[in-house]
This record gives structure tokens, C-alpha cells and sequence, in this order.
């Protein structure tokens, strides 16, 4: 068994990867993170409004929290708006362990019968949200897809256990597949994930807080969209400070984030 269910210090049940000794949303639990760090901070309702369709991708889908809560949120959307929602993740043992505990993980009903069609087939579509799995290593996955992303939920698991998923290549991957006004959402605020962000092309700015945590990270692909673009006087403090920085990055990465646009203005 790759997962199991424990319960937090808070007291909510949540999932825990064995093999990477690492729980899934340990702070608040996996409904609230997901409700305010990754749909409300992305105004998803609102943009599916005023666009009529979005695309989102959801990075590391696990116990398929954010999925789900993205899924909820496309539905209450009062008119014929669609979400394309394409879920990506190589180990499938989360969210079937998940099932098993449907309250816990926001799987009753209706949502419990579309994640179990999409771990059967691979998709589970309605009138307003349609819901594809790529299953399989998310780097290789990721240059597969044809639609564009205009809101990235990056939900993977942390550096320590995942460490090319959060390298300036991984970035330069999801890069690619970014529609014009993309916008990505996670929660680390390492330095080292936000040069990653800056050296593959991203904007990138301080995320809500959730939890424990006091900032996470936004990034977008126009700076204007952030509401907290990195400033700098974060700059300088990188500039000042011995800090870890991604793997893949190049002896002058600090110089790089400098030139980056959203500090020469």
C-alpha cells in the first residue's frame, strides 16, 4: 500500500504518501486548502463567467481534492459555461484509497461516481465540466496535451520527494502549455520554487495564506494579473542572501531573475 488515511493535529483525515513519508495538505485539511488556496485564489467561478470556458490543469491530483472542489465550484457557475479539467498523476493509490472514505474527502454522491469513472475510462464528462486523467509521469504527460491552460492548480508532492517537479525544466515544461493568461497556484514559498518560476518565463508574486503557512505562490504569464507580483525588495534580499536555488540552475541565475521583466519597471 502506496497511501493511507491518518488524521492531523487539527483533527481532520488526510493522506499520506508511505513511500515519500509526506502528508497531503497536513495544515487545514484537503477540502479547505483546496476551497481557498487553490479555487477561490484562482478565481475560477468568476473567470469561467466572464470567458464562457476555461481549462484548467491540476498538477498532482492525489486524493483529487482540488479537482473536485474546481469541479463544485465550474457547477455552480449559473449559466453554459464549461471547464475542461485534466487531472495529471502517475499514482492512482490516493484517490482510490480515498473512495473508500467518502465524507472525509469531499466524494459523496455524485463526485464519488465521476472519480470513479474517470479512474475506469479516464474521463468523466458532463454538460459543464469535462474531466480527463493523464496518468503517467507528469513531465512526459505534460508535452501530450493539446489544450492550453489558462488556471494550473502544481499540487505535487514537495521538492524532497518529487525534485524534478520543481526544477526550471519542469517549469519551462508547464511554460509551454500555457494559454495567453495563464495563472498557476501552489503551495510552496521556497525561494528556490519561486527562481525556478522566474528563470522558466514566469511572472510570479506571494500566494494567500493557508493554514500554517503565511505565503504561498502565485505565478501567471502576465505580470499585471497578479495581485502581489514579486517586488524588489525581494530581489535584493535574494541578492544579499546564501540560499538554496533550483537544481538545474545556472551559475548566474540571480543575475537572470534580475533581468526578469516584472523587476524593470
Amino acid at each position: 500500500m502506496t497511501h493511507q488515511v491518518v488524521r492531523t493535529r487539527k483533527g481532520v483525515l488526510a493522506m499520506r504518501n508511505v513511500e515519500a513519508d509526506e502528508v497531503m495538505h497536513p495544515g487545514v485539511g484537503p477540502l479547505i486548502e483546496a476551497e481557498q488556496l487553490y479555487v477561490r485564489q484562482s478565481r475560477l467561478g468568476d473567470r469561467l463567467r466572464e470567458s464562457g470556458r476555461l481549462v484548467l490543469f491540476d498538477i498532482g491530483m492525489g486524493a483529487g481534492s482540488n479537482a473536485l472542489a474546481a469541479r463544485r465550484e465550474a457547477l455552480s457557475v449559473p449559466d453554459s459555461s464549461v471547464l475542461e479539467l485534466v487531472s495529471f498523476e502517475r499514482d492512482l493509490g490516493a484517490l482510490t484509497l480515498a473512495l473508500t472514505q467518502p465524507e472525509a474527502f469531499g466524494l459523496e454522491g455524485e463526485a464519488g461516481d465521476a472519480a470513479r469513472t474517470l479512474l475506469l475510462s479516464g474521463q468523466h464528462d458532463t454538460a459543464r465540466v469535462r474531466w480527463r486523467l493523464r496518468h503517467g509521469d507528469i513531465l512526459t504527460e505534460l508535452p501530450k496535451e493539446p489544450l492550453k491552460a489558462d488556471i494550473v492548480f502544481w499540487d505535487p508532492f514537495s521538492p524532497k520527494a518529487n525534485p524534478e517537479l520543481w526544477t526550471i525544466a519542469a517549469f519551462t515544461a508547464l511554460r509551454r502549455t500555457a494559454g495567453a493568461r495563464c495563472s498557476l497556484f501552489t503551495y510552496s514559498a521556497s525561494t528556490a520554487v519561486r527562481v525556478a518560476l522566474l528563470l522558466a518565463g514566469w511572472a510570479v508574486g506571494v500566494g494567500n495564506s493557508i493554514g500554517e503557512k503565511s505565503f504561498t505562490t502565485a505565478a501567471a504569464v502576465v505580470a499585471s494579473d497578479l495581485a502581489r507580483p514579486l517586488d524588489r525588495a525581494w530581489l535584493a534580499r535574494l541578492q544579499r542572501a546564501q540560499v538554496p536555488l533550483p537544481g538545474d540552475a545556472p551559475v548566474d541565475a540571480v543575475r537572470r531573475v534580475a533581468d526578469a521583466s516584472q523587476f524593470c519597471v
